[in-house]
């Protein structure tokens, strides 16, 4: 499968995220099994990518930076489904060794993306999307405006859409926990002006509803 946009091409997001044809329609497929790998019953990779893209128009990333967020923010997780660990699906919380072992997903995962044929934009994207705004993230322990604007969006958007989402065993936090977890841990985990602007928007959304930014229940 290659995704790769022709020379000179931008594509839309939402050419990505409505396509059900060739490539882009592979991409979707594949974010699908992801999302059926980690037990989630409704499209979680393509929340995350609406949720993204919600966060890169707000930071006027250009259409091709928007492109690349889109197709790792939809396999982001296509590390995790390569290890294809017993533990990342067990109903409890891991162990120091899982964990460390856990935090290769993001390297495998770009690995996975080149073989995929995915721009080096994206596959970055994949690799950086557990940095920490201090630093204390995985895989190289980037800090601060070190972490690419789009790997701290998707951090954002990935916690906001994982924490909002029910899983086999446990219920979906409430919208409001989870903007909670993401204030307190402003500047710590997550960029606080991404955060900022996330908080925008989902005020945003109260008068305009928009359904990637309400917590699932199934």
């Amino acid at each position: 499968m290659k995704v790769r946009p022709k020379s000179g091409e931008t594509r839309s997001v939402e050419s990505i995220l409505t396509s059900s044809k060739e490539n882009n329609g592979d991409l979707l497929k594949l974010s699908a099994k992801i999302d059926g790998f980690e037990g989630y019953h409704s499209p979680h990779g393509q929340r995350i990518a609406a949720i993204a893209d919600v966060m890169a128009t707000a930071f006027n990333l250009a259409s091709r930076d928007r492109f690349f967020l889109q197709q790792a923010a939809l396999i982001h997780d296509v590390g995790e489904m390569s290890m294809n660990r017993e533990y990342i699906r067990a109903p409890r919380a891991l162990v120091e060794t899982e964990s460390l072992d856990l935090q290769r997903h993001p390297v495998i995962g770009e690995q996975e993306a080149s073989k995929l044929g995915l721009p080096r934009g994206a596959q970055l994207i994949i690799r950086w999307h557990h940095e920490w705004w201090n630093g204390n993230g995985y895989p190289d322990g980037l800090e601060g405006e070190q972490i690419p604007l789009a790997a701290r969006i998707l951090r954002v958007s990935d916690t906001y859409a994982a924490m909002t989402a029910a899983r086999p065993y446990r219920a979906a936090k409430t919208a409001e926990e989870a903007k909670k977890y993401l204030i307190e841990w402003s500047g710590i985990e997550f960029d606080p002006t991404v955060v900022k602007a996330f908080l925008a928007a989902a005020q945003k959304a109260q008068t305009k509803p928009q359904p990637v930014l309400q917590a699932q229940t199934v």
